[in-house]
């Protein structure tokens, strides 16, 4: 029975030794040289000290090194906590000592990189280095080989008792406000992800999966975890430009690719070829990390016209909550969908009942991948996970529930709509207004690559709606026209008071839109 993360490398291993499980770049290994490799590195961890519940940094880049880590420190009994690569120093510092990591999994360079920063991860008892191109610099720590760890395989696996509910992950996110915090997982719970997105994706064996978004980013896991239980191959990626993709799609046969709006918007460019390649081989494609534009998807559709598109809706807390079927998109091209096998999606108001077809409320997330809350921020985790509250109590406290602080209707049938971030609402005249409601109009002008809505100070208004526009071609749009085109199709109170024209929008570290960075932008206060 499979009910721990490794456990799902075990049964492909067993079941599909020889089969190709991992490729990247010129590196290509079965599955039954990725247990070997991760037993014997698991086991180097043990060695090395590491201990049941311990936490370990991975801070490398999409690679195997950075696969084979995340399910060593499983089978070793550690705590995974990836570390996306494009954060600052301080920032992983933030996360080294928030969570109290025991080791760091790393390349030379990055080690270089990180400088005397490293002195301040007070709770470091040992590095494992990838080597690279850098030499190592001189460091207090015992430094380990990583290539070292992954060429002794043990005589025997330890057992340290582990079960489905012990944590298996540490996801950092950020929100609006805040240094990031650690989303805890546990192997249950990724487990559950893994089964239910597998289910109605119908991903088995047969798939070739092309990983291009972080580990680091649940998503992005989910890519690696559905893979791995499923016997399927994952191609890792590092890209620059959205060509490399279409070329990698087709060299590798690719059938499966996940990615956010932001990948979308620069694959569906002239230059990325994606409109003169035909992908006989690509199943299926899916969405998340926000809505996609439906001048995008259109773009798609036309590109890939024997591809299914899955538009999805989740969050870190709760994973997966929503997906559209494929065949639903000519009928409702904006709809998050339903919920996802196994969960249920309630609408609740501020009154804490259940909303009616059309009203607004909060969606709330329930099943088996709701997460155990954020590690160490206890009042955080009790705002973000609470009772079932349509439940009787006594039954009700015995289940948490998962609060997105995302604003949706659900219309007559059943299908969800998203309407906003609570927090991201903007109070214009006494009007609420939702910033992707006008996103979607000003993409439906043909001018735009992309665009992002945040709300201002206004001393007559309240707040203002302002537009940040990345025009679709060299030619900067006229922003009267493109205004014009908004008083044509949405009402005066909605249509942007201010538009702003960049080269690219600022975005996370899981390729989403940085709202928060836009806030801080000048003029935006």
């Amino acid at each position: 029975m499979d009910f721990l993360l490794h456990h799902m490398l075990d049964s492909s291993a067993q079941a599909f030794p020889k089969k190709e499980a991992l490729v990247h770049a010129q590196q290509r290994l079965t599955f039954a040289q990725v247990a070997h490799q991760t037993a014997s590195l698991a086991h180097g961890l043990r060695q090395a000290g590491l201990k049941r519940g311990d936490r370990v940094g991975i801070y490398l880049d999409t690679s195997v090194p950075q696969v084979l880590s995340i399910f060593a420190t499983s089978q070793a009994g550690g705590v995974f906590v990836p570390i996306n690569t494009q954060l600052f120093p301080e920032q992983i510092v933030h996360i080294a000592s928030d969570c109290e990591i025991k080791a760091l999994i790393v390349t030379a360079s990055k080690l270089r990189a990180l400088g005397d920063c490293l002195k301040q991860m007070a709770s470091l008892a040992f590095l494992v280095v990838v080597p690279d191109d850098e030499s190592l610099p001189q460091l207090d720590w015992p430094i380990h080989s990583f290539d070292d760890l992954c060429r002794h395989m043990p005589l025997s696996r330890a057992d340290d008792g582990a079960i489905g509910k012990d944590l298996a992950a540490l996801l950092y996110t950020s929100g609006s406000t805040g240094k990031p915090k650690g989303v805890m997982l546990s192997h249950g719970q990724i487990m559950a992800g893994a089964s239910i997105v597998s289910d109605y994706l119908s991903i088995t064996e047969r798939d070739r999966i092309l990983a291009v978004l972080p580990f680091s980013f649940d998503a992005g896991l989910n890519q690696l975890t559905t893979a791995f239980q499923q016997g399927s191959t994952l191609v890792l990626m590092n890209f620059v430009f959205a060509r490399q993709i279409v070329r990698q799609l087709l060299a590798e046969k690719i059938t499966a690719l996940a990615g956010v709006p932001t990948l979308w918007s620069l694959l569906v460019q002239p230059s990325s070829g994606l409109h003169r390649q035909a992908l006989p081989h690509l199943r299926y494609i899916t969405n998340t990390g926000g809505a996609m534009p439906e001048s995008i998807l259109g773009q798609l559709r036309n590109c890939l016209p024997d591809t299914q598109i899955f538009l999805m809706y989740g969050l870190t807390e709760a994973f997966r909550s929503t997906y559209l079927d494929p065949n639903e998109l000519d009928v409702r091209p904006t709809s998050m969908g339903k919920a996802i096998p196994n969960t249920e999606i309630l609408v609740i108001n501020d009154a804490g009942e259940a909303c009616a077809p059309g009203e607004v409320g909060e969606l709330v997330h329930r099943g088996p991948t709701v997460s155990m809350g954020y590690w160490q921020r206890p009042e955080l985790t009790a705002a973000r996970l609470r009772p079932h509250p349509l439940l009787p109590p006594g039954l009700a406290e015995k289940e948490l529930v998962c609060y997105s602080g995302d604003l949706v209707k659900m219309d007559e049938a059943g299908f969800l709509y998203f309407v906003a971030r609570r927090d991201a609402m903007i109070k214009s005249s006494g009007y609420r207004i939702s910033p992707t409601e006008v996103e979607e109009v000003l993409m439906k002008s043909g001018q735009l690559q992309a665009c992002a809505v945040i709300g201002v100070e206004d001393e007559v208004l309240g707040y203002a709606v302002k537009a940040y526009v990345v025009p679709r071609t060299e030619i900067a749009p006229d922003i009267e026209v493109l205004r014009e085109f908004c008083s044509a199709n949405m009402p005066r109170y909605m249509v942007p008071k201010y538009i702003e024209t960049l080269e690219t929008l600022p975005k996370g570290t899981s390729g989403k839109v940085n709202y928060p960075a836009l806030r801080s932008y000048p003029g935006a206060a």
